[in-house]
């Protein structure tokens, strides 16, 4: 993985001299096919293993007695995850582009999320601006990262708490906040929280806002957030029309 200073520097450098950005552009786009590989590599069968270890637990239940089961079956899922969200981050910069109904994902992720909290305590509301329409971009990537920030929002609340997704068109941008009245961030972890990797959640892999992250700045967008411990966060997304 590439550091911020890294990333600076190679910016630097890049905008200085043409031959060294063609030069870079070319080892970073290795880069992203050598990790995409591995993690294809990787993942597909560690996949079938976990698919072989639930088929078995169907067929003999008593395997769930067994010393350590559980815990295996967990550690092979996280892995899966982690290679699934390895993918997701090494390839959010390449977007495919097409227009489509930006007020239409969004109302239609707002309802997906809100089945999820059928069996909990916590409220949900959603608004969304008739003024936004459509939008060119890449749907099912801005997807991700709304299902990425209100999933965020589920975990640091409790039941009985708040969720609030809010998308208003403002001038020559869509801006979309998700907040939550949850644990909050503490001040001297937020400026980390976007790094790869780094998660305050026990069974986090830290790659989920650093996707999202990657994924609206590769629109030309931010991602921000603003937050108070325990009193909630705000994570805004501006995009550009």
């Amino acid at each position: 993985m590439l550091h911020n200073i890294d990333t600076k520097k190679m910016n630097q450098l890049m905008e200085s001299n043409k031959d060294a950005r063609d030069i870079i552009n070319q080892l970073l786009e290795n880069h992203r096919i050598n990790v995409s590989t591995i993690s294809h590599e990787i993942r597909n069968p560690l996949t079938l293993v976990f698919s072989s270890l639930q088929m078995m637990e169907m067929q003999h239940p008593e395997v769930k007695n067994f010393a350590h089961w559980e815990q295996t079956l967990s550690d092979v899922e996280f892995m899966c995850q982690l290679l699934n969200e390895l993918s997701s981050f090494n390839n959010g910069e390449h977007l495919t582009y097409s227009p489509f109904s930006l007020n239409k994902l969004i109302k239609n992720v707002s309802i997906s999320f809100a089945i999820s909290l059928e069996d909990s305590d916590i409220e949900y509301v959603s608004n969304v601006d008739k003024a936004i329409t459509t939008f060119t971009g890449d749907k099912h990537k801005l997807q991700e990262v709304l299902l990425n920030l209100l999933r965020n929002a589920r975990d640091a609340v409790s039941d009985g708490g708040h969720i609030y997704l809010d998308a208003s068109r403002r001038r020559d941008q869509i801006v979309i906040e998700c907040r939550d009245d949850g644990c909050g961030i503490e001040a001297e972890k937020l400026d980390s929280i976007f790094e790869p990797f780094t998660t305050y959640k026990k069974d986090g892999t830290g790659l989920g806002l650093a996707i999202s992250k990657r994924i609206v700045e590769s629109h030309g967008g931010t991602l921000t957030v603003n937050s108070t411990p325990y009193k909630g966060s705000t994570f805004t997304v501006a995009l550009p029309l």
